[in-house]
């Protein structure tokens, strides 16, 4: 004699589509959000020097990127700042987080003395943690 099994009918009804639509959406949200505070600092033409030791940059959110061009200009954000401007933003910074990390990314045909500048900005502001952005000897 067979044997009837009741397999109910709550689970063929539940229905998943809205939650992976949700799933996803998180997915696409945090992928944008991500990777847009990098996207700018990368857009300016920098060409960095070379360093056999360099890895690959993983920068947390709050980390300040500082670049400076060959010709001396220095930007934060995309945006050029002047001495006194980005002075008062590590300091700014600094009253938040003295323990904000500083990327300074300077072109490799910056003066020596522009780089030296961003640097000395910093410590006036309080800020130690601070980083020079190169390239590996394969990308440069």
């Amino acid at each position: 004699m067979a044997i009837k099994i009741n397999k109910g009918g709550v689970l063929g009804l539940l229905d998943l589509t809205p939650m992976i639509d949700v799933v996803f959406n998180l997915l696409v949200f945090f992928m944008c959000a991500t990777s847009f505070h990098s996207a700018v600092e990368r857009e300016l033409d920098v060409n960095l020097p070379n360093a056999e030791s360099a890895g690959a940059v993983e920068a947390p959110p709050e980390e300040l990127v500082i670049t400076v061009r060959a010709d001396g200009a220095v930007f934060v954000g995309g945006e050029p700042k002047e001495r006194e401007q980005l002075l008062a933003l590590l300091r700014t910074a600094a009253q938040s987080d003295p323990e904000t990390p500083v990327t300074i990314r300077g072109d490799r045909q910056a003066e020596h003395q522009a780089i030296v500048s961003v640097m000395d900005a910093c410590g006036l502001a309080g800020l130690f943690n601070l980083a020079v952005g190169t390239t590996t000897l394969e990308e440069g």
